[in-house]
């Protein structure tokens, strides 16, 4: 093989690994260009389908109170046994849901929220029963009897509703003191859960008589 024959090869084999190389590259960006298009197209798909929550609510208004109370420390027919404290903290409030969708909702259930240092404390709301129970239980609690709200009720579109609702959380008055926030939790039927925050000043301590 002559010199010149033979870089004319090498010259050639440069320039197809050169090619390669190019054509290596635009393949490159060509990939990296059709992911970001293809992250672009699913933000505005993810943006265009976002549609507003079925529902809608707003905490009226919220009134704690702590009760401590303690067992006689004697059966019935006399006989002393150990005395036991109980100590908990009935949670009230006033709520308003708005059915701002198209078609009927369907409330499951709701549950209060009290978050501490140790963790969510959560305890399901009293049934409509339950309610008025709470108040022939505590007579004289310093907060109004209003009317209650079904755990089950139903919002045709458009509809707004309004009541009470009560749970019970086994703490003390420092425990719940030392809560870091409270929130109620609606479960709707084929629709997400309506998270309600209340807002800073509605929450109202008050003391059992």
């Amino acid at each position: 093989m002559s010199l010149l024959r033979q870089d004319s090869e090498n010259l050639d084999d440069a320039a197809r690994g050169e090619s390669f190389t190019r054509g290596t590259s635009h393949i490159v960006w060509a990939s990296i260009i059709a992911v970001v298009l293809v992250g672009i197209a699913v933000a505005v798909y993810v943006t265009m389908d976002q549609k507003p929550p079925a529902a809608t609510g707003q905490v009226i208004s919220v009134w704690a109170v702590p009760h401590h109370s303690a067992t006689a420390g004697f059966d019935a027919s006399g006989a002393q046994i150990p005395q036991q404290t109980i100590d908990q903290v009935l949670v009230f409030a006033q709520i308003r849901l708005h059915d701002q969708s198209k078609y009927p909702l369907f409330l499951n259930s709701i549950t209060a929220n009290v978050v501490l240092p140790d963790g969510i404390h959560t305890s399901y709301v009293a049934s409509k029963i339950g309610y008025d129970d709470i108040f022939l239980a505590y007579p004289g609690l310093p907060v109004p009897h209003g009317k209650a709200l079904p755990t089950d009720a139903t919002l045709e579109p458009g509809q707004t509703i309004e009541g009470s609702l009560v749970s019970s959380f086994h703490m003390t008055k420092q425990q719940w003191d030392a809560r870091k926030g409270l929130y109620f939790n609606f479960d709707f039927q084929y629709q997400p859960t309506l998270k309600l925050t209340p807002q800073p000043g509605v929450i109202i301590d008050r003391s059992a008589p």
